[in-house]
């Protein structure tokens, strides 16, 4: 019977060492054993952006992103889409498991009873200037909540990490709001509680002198939105909320951390790039000669392929169906036809099969939120939002988990070797004094 195991044999010794496998992996510690000399520090591995190293064990999300799949705590994310409201989803990703009628009662009302924020926060976005971008808004006034509430920094008490989650998830959306009023100079728009959690969030970006006509479809399809980007494993922000989070700091901190590496255009705002190509195509006629320019690499296609995902990605096949039930509220936006025959001229070239790139879910969804109104620098405030809960589950999930202890990634040094100081007089052209260095030698 086959052994869990692999047997490496280091070359340069010629001794053989045995390391056990467990689910699919090795620990990478387990290589430490590999030595030349019994001073060596051991062999390790190197992996730049991990993207062969799993750092965590985890039972929040699963991708099988060969067969297109994504399921939250186990459901399809087809059937959350379809059946689920946004909170219960968040209550499946914090909690663990899908909430009851009373557990979602009580979920609703405690996130109700905490969307205000303080007064001082309010001043405190007041000090942006008129045309600060929202994510930047919302990274300081999310990272500013830890000072407003510093029970938060218990967090080996459950019913304090359970109190702090209730609090963000209520507040995200309020500052959020807020930050969109900002930036149109516009007066804040407080929440109001007999509304839900979406129709609140909608209320306070686009309400003006307390009316504000709700549109159930659109609605419906901001929260469907908000679901399919609740979590998704281990990407950058969420990485990034977990080696944060690893140094025991409080949630609103290493969320805050989130927030800032979702800001980056590689992350959170590839789909206002999706909307600037689409503008750049400019017509249907002219999406052959751009092609043909992607594939001499001089132009990107954006909103195809994905680190995870080599065939579609099932978000972006969900999110199709919502950009047409949008459409037929608000008129069809020419992007999208340029859109629908870009994805079908790409599906259909031998270029972009070869290469596994699909639509994924930054392809329609800039489209949809520009088609509610939402300005394209708004666009990654509304994917934190939805983010929030996923984020929540991998911070408490990783303080939680034995195995882990503060993120402290090795490297391997390439720099100088030992050097002595010289004085300022006697420094002359760097270059000329390393070339007599290396002479020497």
């Amino acid at each position: 019977m086959p052994k869990e195991s692999v047997t490496v044999t280091d070359n340069r010794t010629g001794k053989t060492y045995e390391v056990p496998i467990t689910d699919g992996t090795i620990k990478a510690t387990d290589l430490r054993q590999i030595k030349v000399s019994q001073d060596d520090f051991g062999m390790m591995t190197y992996d730049p952006a991990f993207m062969n190293t799993a750092a965590c064990r985890s039972s929040i999300t699963f991708i099988d992103g060969d067969r297109s799949i994504l399921r939250y705590r186990g459901y399809p994310i087809e059937q959350l889409a379809e059946r689920a409201s946004f909170l219960e989803v968040a209550y499946l990703l914090c909690e663990g498991e899908l909430p009851n009628k009373q557990q979602l009662s009580k979920w609703e009302d405690e996130i109700k009873f905490h969307t205000y924020v303080h007064t001082n926060i309010t001043k405190f976005l007041e000090g942006f200037r008129y045309d600060a971008h929202p994510m930047g808004m919302l990274l300081g006034a999310v990272g500013a909540l830890s000072t407003f509430y510093p029970d938060a920094k218990n967090i080996h008490d459950p019913a304090n990490r359970y109190l702090q989650r209730i609090r963000l998830l209520a507040k995200l959306p309020t500052i959020a709001a807020f930050a969109f009023r900002h930036s149109r100079g516009l007066p804040y728009e407080f929440p109001r509680n007999d509304l839900d959690y979406i129709g609140n969030f909608v209320n306070m970006t686009f309400s003006i002198g307390g009316q504000h006509q709700a549109n159930k479809v659109l609605q419906r399809a901001l929260e469907i939105l908000l679901i399919l980007h609740a979590d998704h494993e281990q990407n950058c922000s969420t990485s990034a909320v977990r080696a944060v989070g690893s140094s025991h700091v409080d949630p609103f901190s290493a969320v805050s951390a989130g927030i800032a590496a979702l800001y980056g255009p590689l992350h959170g705002g590839a789909n206002e790039a999706v909307l600037q190509m689409l503008d750049e195509i400019g017509d249907k006629k002219d999406i052959p000669g751009f092609i043909e320019t992607v594939k001499g690499g001089s132009d990107r296609l954006m909103g195809f392929g994905h680190r995870v995902y080599k065939s579609y990605d099932p978000r972006a096949k969900l999110i199709k169906k919502v950009a047409y039930d949008v459409f037929e509220q608000t008129g069809l936006n020419p992007k999208l036809e340029i859109a629908l025959e870009l994805e079908r001229i790409a599906l259909e070239d031998e270029y972009f099969i070869k290469r596994k790139l699909y639509p994924n879910v930054d392809f329609y969804s800039g489209l949809i939120y520009q088609a509610m109104g939402y300005p394209m620098d708004y666009f990654t405030v509304l994917f934190a939002i939805g983010r929030a809960p996923g984020w929540l589950a991998q911070w408490e999930e990783m303080l939680l988990d034995k195995d882990q202890k503060i993120a402290r990634p090795r490297q391997i040094y390439v720099g100088s070797e030992e050097r002595d100081f010289v004085p300022l007089e006697k420094r002359g052209d760097r270059r000329k004094v390393e070339r007599e260095r290396v002479s020497k030698r």
